[in-house]
Order: structure tokens, then sequence, then C-alpha cells
């Protein structure tokens, strides 16, 4: 009977109790709540999209000035990064806009050779430049040459190419009608540049045959302007 009375009494005791209204949350509150258990999620997403964008911006070259004229550097010794950045400088002031950018914009690569120290030494360094200077041989990156030792660029590459722009034949090493030394082209001698620097390097060009040819009439026209009165 008393179990019966103790029912009831929870009953009535239930029934009088007043129920609890929902919470109901303001929008912020909610938005709160959802970045609170969220959180972590939003920055991986975050990063992981900024790590695509750079990828796709990187790949795309977005927002990357385009060179309209490309310079090889092959020598023993580097150019600082001040005598660079003057030479692009210097060149830049003589080109024109190529590619219709905006901007007239020369590059220069450099790919150090190192005859001297030990043999291992040696052999690191010259294996490092060929596998670099390869790489930009392949593309066809660039078109003009600044070297220490022309002699020693045409017998390892072949690369430059005789006084009318054509292919030497497979056996020709000789430079004599492929290279302008610098003190000797009075456009570059002309040039605000450091003759310490650069006075005993050589100018060249990289042949192209057929339709690659064709794709560089604006680096001829560079070419012919740069060596205009220069004596061999």
């Amino acid at each position: 009977m008393a179990s019966e009375y103790l029912k009831w009494k929870a009953q009535q005791e239930a029934q009088n109790t007043p129920k609890e209204e929902p919470i109901v949350h303001t929008r912020k509150e909610r938005i709160e709540n959802w970045f609170h258990y969220h959180w972590l999620w939003l920055v991986i997403g975050a990063a992981g999209l900024l790590f695509l964008g750079t990828v796709l911006w990187n790949l795309l070259g977005i927002g990357r000035v385009k060179p309209d004229y490309v310079f090889a550097y092959v020598a023993k010794e580097p150019l600082s990064e001040e005598q660079a950045a003057a030479f692009e400088q210097a060149l830049s002031a003589l080109g024109t806009d190529v590619n219709g950018d905006g901007t007239v914009k020369v590059t220069l690569n450099q790919y150090l050779t190192h005859r001297g120290g030990d043999a291992e030494t040696a052999l690191y360094f010259n294996q490092a430049a060929d596998t670099k200077l390869l790489a930009d041989v392949t593309k066809g990156d660039s078109y003009f040459f600044l070297t220490d030792d022309p002699k020693a660029l045409q017998r390892d590459y072949q690369l430059l190419a005789n006084a009318d722009g054509s292919a030497p034949d497979e056996d020709d090493r000789d430079v004599s009608d492929k290279a302008f030394s610098w003190e000797n082209c009075p456009v570059l001698a002309g040039l605000n540049l450091d003759p310490d620097v650069y006075f005993g390097l050589s100018l060249g060009r990289r042949w192209f045959s057929g339709n690659a040819a064709n794709e560089h009439e604006a680096d001829e026209a560079f070419w012919e302007l740069l060596t205009k009165g220069a004596t061999r």
C-alpha cells in the first residue's frame, strides 16, 4: 500500500513541477558554438587551401613578370646579387617589351664552372654546372651566353651560333666568328657596369633552327643592337 502511495505522490509532484522552457540561442551564440567544436577542421582546411593555392600560383606563374630576354652567365667566378641586378637593369634599359606585359625584363641565369681545387671538388662543380646548364639548354631558356671561356663552352656544348646565326658544323669548335669580347662591343662597353668585372668576358648567342629560330626574332634584333659596331 505504501508503494502505491509513493507512486501516486511522485506522479502528483511530476504534474506540479513546471516544465523547463527550451533554451533559445541567438544567431551569434549558435555561430560561436559551431566554431567552438569545428575550429580545428577550419584551420586544417585553410592550410590545405593555402598550400594548393601556392602550388597553383607557382605553376601558373601568376604575379611573376616573364623575361623578355634571357642571358646565361657561364664562368668560374659568380656575380654578386648586386652585380647581377645591375646587369639586368642596364640591359633592360636597352631592350623592348617583347611579350607585351608592359615591362622590359632581362633575366641572368648563372652557371658556374670550377676548374681549380682538388680533383674531387672540381668534378663536383663541373657535374653541377653541367646539370644546370643542360637543363637550360633542353628547355631553350637562354639565347645569350656571357662567358669567361668561350672556347671551353663551345668545345663542351657547341651552343654558340655562327656569325649569321646558323648552326656550326659538328666538328666546328672555333669561336673567332661566334663571340665578341665585352670590351670590343661599344654598346656593352658603354654601359655603366664595372669594367673590372666584365672586361675579359665574351658574348655569344645560341643557335636555333626551324620553327624555333622564328620564335627568337626579337632576340636576334637585340643581338644586333648589342653587337652594333663590335669588332672581333
